[in-house]
């Protein structure tokens, strides 16, 4: 039995329909299921119980592993990775929300989703938390981000480092700061706040020995850069005059 053309047309612009239609339906309720997750998260991220939080992280990584970073999932790992210190929880005056292990697992995950508001809020936990260890995770963060324009990057993660010293004298942050140094180098146009930073890391004999090798490796490349840079802009101006003493040398 033969099929007409006209039926066997018919037969594939139907299938084809169906196909896009379980596409767009598949689309949709994959939506539905990112909004679902994302309420389960803010709830539990919400919540006043250590536990609760925790099991808000394990929701944020399966889901920025799903490709899933929807308005909640961000507002999730914000509340998270300032907790105790942007929303504080307090009874009879006494802070009862100071989680550092929350924060700093936040921050690792902001680092998964290199934006904008993420480096700006890593920005500002890196710059206003006490503790060592969700410094640490936010400078790494903001290393794996890369973002720094006008050097701002750079010059919060000197401060903090710097104030880290002071206040945490037996913490180092400097492999972490040496490590994010290297990695937003490229992008930085003046060097000179990173190149101050990682000679006081180089000279302070309380580092241990492979931490200030590291850090006079990094020095030695970024000087070479900035004297390479140089050298280009010099050889750029002679060259300049050069054609303008031809230019009147030609008149």
């Amino acid at each position: 039995m033969k099929i007409s053309k006209k039926l066997l047309a018919a037969c594939l612009m139907l299938a084809g329909s169906f196909f896009l239609f379980a596409e767009e339906e598949s689309s949709v309720e994959n939506e539905y299921l990112n909004d679902i997750d994302g309420e389960i998260i803010m709830t539990l991220a919400e919540s006043d119980e250590y536990d609760n939080k925790l099991v808000a992280l394990q929701y944020l990584q399966n889901s920025i592993d799903g490709g899933n970073t929807s308005e909640q999932v961000i507002q999730a790992l914000d509340r998270l990775a300032g907790e105790g210190i942007n929303n504080q929880s307090r009874k009879n005056g006494r802070l009862m929300n100071n989680y550092p292990e929350i924060r700093r697992q936040a921050c690792l995950l902001m680092g998964q989703i290199p934006t904008e508001h993420s480096k700006n809020q890593l920005v500002a936990i890196a710059v206003a938390d006490a503790e060592p260890m969700v410094i640490a995770a936010a400078v790494k963060s903001l290393g794996d981000i890369g973002i720094n324009n006008n050097d701002e990057v750079v010059d919060a993660i000197s401060y903090a480092n710097r104030r880290n010293q002071v206040l945490n004298p037996t913490s180092s942050l400097a492999m972490e700061v040496l490590d994010a140094m290297e990695k937003l180098a490229p992008n930085t146009e003046n060097k000179k706040t990173m190149i101050d930073t990682c000679a006081r890391i180089a000279s302070d004999y309380h580092y241990v020995t492979p931490v200030r090798n590291r850090a006079q490796k990094l020095l030695k490349n970024l000087s070479s850069q900035g004297g390479d840079s140089s050298s280009k802009n010099k050889n750029e101006n002679n060259g300049k005059k050069v054609n303008t003493t031809n230019e009147v040398t030609g008149d």
